[in-house]
C-alpha cells in the first residue's frame, strides 16, 4: 500500500475513493494519511467516515461530493469545522448522486458534459454554478448539464483481483467502474488477490479490467469499518464511536496518533482491532448458484 500511494497519489491530486456503503478502502485513506499527502480535491458520492479523517488530518483542500455525513448517526465534525464560520478553509463542491454519477460517466466516456433532467425545482445549479441549464439539440426540453470528472487518481476497494488487475465485485455496485474509467491512475485494494483462472471463470463479475489499473494491493480488512461483502459486515459500533471523537478536535488528533500514524500499516491496524473485534463481523454462508458457461472446443 505504501508504495502503490506513494507512486500514484501526489500532492495537488484530485483522489477519488469510491465503493457505495461497502468497499471503501478505510486503508488506502489512511496511507494518504500517513504520507502526509497535502492539497488533495477529495470527490466522492458519500464523503462519510474516511473523508473526515482525511480532512481532520490536513490533507485536503476541496470536497466535490453529493452527501455528507455519518451514515445512520449524524453528521461529520471534523469537515464541519472547516467549512462553517468565518474561518471556513475547506472548498465544497455538491452534486446530487445522480449529479456525480454523471460526471464519472462523462468522464469515462471523454464527453464534454452529461445532461440530467433532475435539478429542476432545487438550488443547487445556485448553489454550484457548474450546473448549467441547456437546450436541448433534438427540441426545446431545457435540461442540465455537468462537467466530467477526470480524478487523477481513483482508489477502488474489491473483493479480488489477479496479478494484472482484473477486478472482481459483487453485491452492491456504486460507480466504482465509473470512477475508474474517468481517472489517470487507477489503484486496486482487494480482499483477496486470485489466479487469473478463477476470473475467466467468472467473467461476468469483472467490474474493472486490469489495462487501465496501474497498482494491485491485498489488503485483507482495508475496507473496515465500512463492509465488503461476503467478507465482513460493516461495524457499527465504530461509526457510533466516531461522533465522539470527531466532535472534539484533541480526540481526533489523539486517534489519528494512535490508529494512524501510530501503526505501520493495516497488518498492524488489524492486530490493534483483535480477533475477537473482527470474528465478530464475518458473516455466514450464503452462497449464490453457479453458472455453466460450456465448455466449447
Amino acid at each position: 500500500m505504501a508504495e502503490a500511494i506513494a507512486g500514484s497519489v501526489h500532492d495537488g491530486d484530485t483522489v477519488a475513493i469510491e465503493g457505495f456503503t461497502h468497499l471503501i478502502s478505510f486503508a488506502a485513506g489512511h496511507e494518504i494519511i500517513r504520507q502526509h499527502k497535502r492539497d488533495l480535491t477529495l470527490a466522492r458520492l458519500t464523503p462519510d467516515l474516511i473523508y473526515d479523517q482525511m480532512v481532520g488530518a490536513g490533507v485536503a483542500r476541496k470536497l466535490i461530493f453529493s452527501w455528507l455525513g455519518n451514515p445512520g448517526v449524524g453528521g461529520l465534525h471534523a469537515v464541519r469545522r472547516v467549512t462553517e464560520g468565518a474561518s471556513a478553509s475547506l472548498e465544497l463542491e455538491e452534486y446530487s448522486h445522480f449529479g456525480m454519477v454523471g460526471r464519472y460517466t462523462a468522464g469515462a466516456m471523454n464527453l464534454p458534459f452529461f445532461p440530467l433532467r433532475s435539478y429542476f425545482e432545487t438550488d443547487l445549479p445556485v448553489a454550484n454554478p457548474l450546473i448549467r441549464p441547456i437546450r436541448s439539440p433534438y427540441g426545446d426540453d431545457l435540461v442540465y448539464a455537468v462537467p466530467p470528472l477526470e480524478p487523477d487518481v481513483a482508489i477502488i476497494h474489491a473483493q479480488r483481483a489477479d496479478e494484472q488487475g482484473n477486478t472482481q465485485i459483487w453485491g452492491l455496485l456504486g460507480c466504482q467502474k465509473e470512477a475508474a474509467f474517468a481517472a489517470q491512475r487507477v489503484i486496486v485494494v482487494v480482499e483477496e488477490l486470485v489466479s487469473e483462472d478463477v476470473i475467466r471463470a467468472d467473467p461476468n463479475r469483472t467490474v474493472i479490467p486490469g489495462l487501465i489499473v496501474e497498482a494491485v494491493v491485498v489488503e485483507p480488512f482495508g475496507a473496515h469499518p465500512s463492509y465488503a461483502q461476503g467478507h465482513y459486515d460493516r461495524d457499527n459500533r465504530f461509526y457510533i464511536e466516531w461522533d465522539a471523537i470527531s466532535r472534539d478536535a484533541d480526540l481526533l488528533e489523539q486517534w489519528l496518533d494512535e490508529w494512524v500514524y501510530g501503526v505501520a500499516g493495516r497488518a498492524e491496524y488489524r492486530d490493534k482491532l483483535g480477533d475477537e473485534r473482527l470474528d465478530a463481523l464475518r458473516p455466514g454462508s450464503s452462497p449464490s448458484g453457479s453458472v455453466d458457461y460450456g465448455d466449447y472446443r
